[in-house]
């Protein structure tokens, strides 16, 4: 039986490979899926005894052939093809130089996203193209387009870990359906990052991923429904995996070197211990993002800061926060909404959630603010 989870897990080591070894990194790359393709022909019947060492052969071979069909690439294939079954050199960095190239500052996010999980992932086109919903032809010209730009960027040179895990984070915050659960392996390339370099936000990000994680099997209802975290059921929470984030996040804070992510955890993880939502520290929680306030002072992190206001001091005090913000800001008008109902005024909940619901980016997202217009509408005509 193939392991999948092994297959992918050696995909960016052997790139690293053969890139170190004078392949180009879209060259490296097609030559690896090509090889993965063979395995997943040859292993069931006839397993390898080294299958890093049979990816890195086979992978070098189908480099070597695609050198020799082009003739530009002649004098490539004369200084490198004497080592024809090359077996795996010390891969200590060569997936954390991946890490670093496909999140190239060059890259747009979505193309950072799509190569990732296909260069480092080990994912098909096809699987993310399924997780993406768009056309695997075009996530294929995504990816091919990301290849090019980086074709020229070396691998000798210190990457950005903050621009790597932003990527990360994207990857993870795009948890679609299909046959990868995206976020899952967000956290499993997180996991392995972790593994590969000793960095205090590498460790509060997957933190933060399993603390997020762990409440997703309460966020829709039996008809996918969307379920705010105040009425979820907490007993679907997975508590394993908020004792492991919970652990990760501790361990991370008591080295004092705080970054965002570490700080969105610690918010992540007061929700995770409150048995219910009332016995939830919205005190704390304001002090957290007040701490996140002065990391990343964005609007987002305002909006959300507002929200643990209200809820901290009332909606009133949520309201005020509210209102030093861009009303265009993206969800503005679903948190004044719901401080605006909090605080008794019906009339222009139920509008700003009318209105709110129809500037959704997500079908369920719109689908949940419709209703709560709906209810106010109902309660007002009773």
């Amino acid at each position: 039986m193939m392991d999948e989870a092994l297959l992918r897990t050696l995909v960016p080591s052997v790139i690293g490979i053969l890139v170190r070894r004078g392949a180009d990194f879209a060259l490296a790359e097609d030559a690896v899926q090509e090889a993965l393709v063979e395995a997943w022909r040859i292993w069931p019947d006839s397993p390898p005894r080294d299958p890093k060492a049979w990816l890195v052969a086979v992978a070098w071979r189908k480099s070597l052939d695609a050198i020799r069909a082009d003739n530009a690439r002649r004098r490539r294939e004369e200084k490198f093809g004497a080592e024809t079954t090359p077996g795996p050199a010390a891969t200590g960095d060569d997936t954390l130089r991946l890490y670093f190239l496909c999140a190239h500052p060059s890259l747009t996010p979505a193309s950072a996203v799509a190569l990732t999980l296909r260069a480092v992932g080990g994912l098909t086109t096809r699987q993310i193209a399924q997780a993406y919903l768009v056309p695997e032809p075009t996530m294929a010209q995504r990816i091919s387009r990301a290849k090019r730009t980086v074709a020229g960027v070396r691998l000798d040179a210190p990457g950005d870990i903050a621009t790597v895990l932003r990527v990360l984070y994207l990857v993870f915050n795009e948890g679609y359906s299909g046959d990868v659960d995206i976020a899952a392996e967000a956290i499993r390339l997180t996991r392995q990052l972790s593994a590969a370099i000793d960095h205090a936000e590498v460790a509060g990000l997957l933190a933060l991923m399993l603390l997020h994680h762990a409440r997703r099997p309460a966020r829709t209802s039996a008809d996918g429904a969307l379920v705010p975290l105040a009425e979820q059921d907490r007993s679907l929470w997975d508590t394993e995996m908020i004792v492991e984030g919970i652990a990760i996040l501790q361990a991370t804070l008591s080295r004092d070197r705080l970054g965002e992510y570490q700080t969105q955890a610690a918010i992540a993880a007061l929700h995770a211990d409150a048995q219910t939502a009332e016995e939830t520290d919205w005190v704390q929680i304001v002090e957290w993002y007040d701490e996140l306030t002065r990391l990343n002072d964005s609007p987002v992190v305002r909006l959300n800061r507002a929200v643990a206001v209200g809820e901290a001091d009332g909606p009133r005090g949520g309201l005020a926060a509210l209102a030093e913000l861009d009303p265009a800001l993206p969800r503005y008008a679903a948190v004044e909404a719901y401080l605006r109902e909090r605080a008794g005024e019906l009339e222009a909940a139920a509008r700003l959630y009318a209105e709110a619901g129809r500037a959704a980016s997500s079908v369920p997202e719109r689908d949940h603010l419709t209703r709560q217009a709906a209810r106010l509408n109902a309660l007002l005509r009773g």
